[in-house]
């Protein structure tokens, strides 16, 4: 039986490309989620030219930029911040379902992992203290989480366990020896 299985500690930025892609709105807590990300990925080695970030109005329109990243083929793994915080109207529900919901099709249909790093939260406060800004030292920052994220998964990606072996597809097997 195959297995992988690591530690996040040894989980390294290697030669891969990382996008942040990144809301406007609500950027006084979007901005410590970047630092976050920017930090986590350059503690795992990645260079200033390992990263680009790419910002957009609001998290509505993060999954369109994921996608449209993810199709350039010049990324390993997209991350996507932003802050939606719940105001008196049904808008808030709108806007995280359809944020969530694209940024997983992004990752679905492009096979390009996509780290999810969108606060959904009830209030301001809950929101600054998942951006880290409440300590002020950066712990429980969202933005750094999902940039661990996006490096495990690229890392389990670069494993042989994704590559085609045809020869052990059961499918295949049925196929050609004629017992389908």
């Amino acid at each position: 039986m195959d297995s992988y299985q690591h530690s996040a500690e040894g989980v390294l930025a290697h030669d891969f490309k990382f996008a942040i892609v990144a809301a406007r709105f609500n950027d006084f807590v979007v901005e410590p989620l970047i630092r976050g990300a920017v930090d986590t990925l350059k503690q795992r080695n990645a260079t200033d030219q390992q990263i680009d970030i790419v910002r957009v109005p609001g998290a509505f329109e993060l999954p369109l930029a994921a996608m449209k990243l993810a199709q350039s083929r010049r990324y390993h793994a997209i991350i996507a911040l932003g802050a939606v915080i719940k105001g008196g109207t049904p808008h808030f529900h709108y806007v995280c379902a359809e944020c969530a919901n694209g940024l997983s099709r992004v990752a679905l249909d492009t096979g390009v992992p996509v780290a999810f790093g969108v606060l959904t939260t009830d209030t301001v406060e809950q929101a600054v203290e998942r951006a880290g800004t409440k300590t002020g030292n950066g712990e429980n920052n969202k933005g750094a989480d999902a940039a661990m994220v996006a490096l495990e998964m690229v890392n389990l990606f670069n494993t042989n366990l994704f590559e085609a072996d045809l020869s052990k597809d059961v499918a295949l097997k049925g196929i050609n020896s004629g017992k389908v």
